[in-house]
């Protein structure tokens, strides 16, 4: 599946929310720096579907913080 997924970097918490149009809103710890946020995100977005993290692939936006992510399984 792919979802359109908003990242908000530098949270006080990790937290996924859904937004009414089915796209995903993201709140990491990490820093967007050196693609800590984006391993972050592979990671969150792992656990909330229960994937491994080798079946979450960000297909568009990895210097953006609006992705297009993809997620087998």
């Amino acid at each position: 599946m792919k979802k359109q997924v908003k990242v908000k970097p530098d949270s006080k918490q990790q937290k996924v929310i859904y937004a009414e149009d089915g796209s995903l809103i993201v709140h990491l710890k990490s820093h967007p720096v050196d693609g800590k946020a984006n391993q972050e995100l592979i990671e969150v977005l792992a656990g909330e579907f229960n994937v491994s993290k080798n079946a979450v692939h960000i297909k568009i936006g990895a210097g953006s913080l609006e992705k297009v992510v993809k997620i087998d399984g």
